[in-house]
């Protein structure tokens, strides 16, 4: 598994270096004191990992996994790799879990059982992840189109016609226009297949329909009739999206 370490002091480095080098199997592959140089890194060599820290000069960690999450960069990567948060900061925890990608939050100074641990989840993350085929029996999408499985019948919706997905723990509600489906999946399995120029992930349990925005008031946005909460790390890419006067 290729890892590669972003911190701008290079104590910090050195000790996940150390750290690293005790785990069969992690290989880092290289090192950076800032984020800027990351992504044209990630452009051209397979990453599994970034170990990841969230205060440094210019671009902080949460910049970057916007980036990865809606950016430019995100089409531009064959596979995202998984995040593990080292810092010293404690009060960004919460908000890191919203994004998939981020498999844990190690505070600084970092325990190698602990370490351990977090790269044990990443492990079986990523070989699950390479035992799963894209098109899957559940969800297909061709086109416009997505086919969703309701008691073992495969329906077909109009794509332009979702107004939101909301995570319900194994199961997801897709709204349309019409009509209600709950649906046993996950919130990050039906954003892959959705097309990024219409969805946005805008909260850990929610995506939306951009094109379906009725209002946006402080950190909620109004589709239809619903009421749906904006993580503060997504609003600022929101407002990029919206046709703003």
């Amino acid at each position: 598994m290729n890892c590669i370490i972003v911190d701008d002091e290079a104590t910090a480095r050195a000790i996940l270096n150390q750290l690293c080098s005790a785990i069969t199997g992690l290989n880092v592959i290289a090192e950076f004191e800032n984020v800027d140089q990351v992504i044209d890194f990630l452009k051209h060599k397979k990453v599994d990992l970034i170990l990841l820290d969230i205060h440094m000069p210019d671009f902080s960690g949460f910049d970057f996994i916007n980036a990865l999450e809606n950016g430019e960069l995100k089409q531009a990567l064959t596979i995202v790799p998984k995040i593990i948060f080292t810092t010293s900061d404690k009060n960004f925890a919460i908000e890191s879990y919203e994004y998939d990608f981020v498999m844990d939050y190690l505070l600084k100074p970092i325990l190698p059982n602990r370490f351990n641990k977090a790269i044990k989840k990443v492990k079986k993350t990523v070989s699950q992840k390479s035992k799963i085929s894209l098109a899957s029996n559940s969800e297909k999408v061709s086109d416009n189109q997505l086919f969703i499985n309701i008691d073992k019948r495969l329906i077909k919706i109009d794509v332009s016609s979702i107004c939101l997905v909301e995570a319900k723990g194994d199961y997801i509600n897709l709204k349309t226009d019409k009509t209600n489906y709950i649906v046993h999946s996950s919130l990050k399995k039906i954003k892959d297949k959705l097309p990024t120029s219409l969805f946005f992930r805008v909260h850990r349990s929610y995506i939306i329909n951009v094109h379906k925005i009725t209002g946006i008031e402080d950190n909620t946005v109004l589709i239809n009739k619903d009421l749906i909460p904006i993580s503060r790390s997504s609003k600022t890419e929101l407002m990029k999206r919206i046709n703003l006067l």
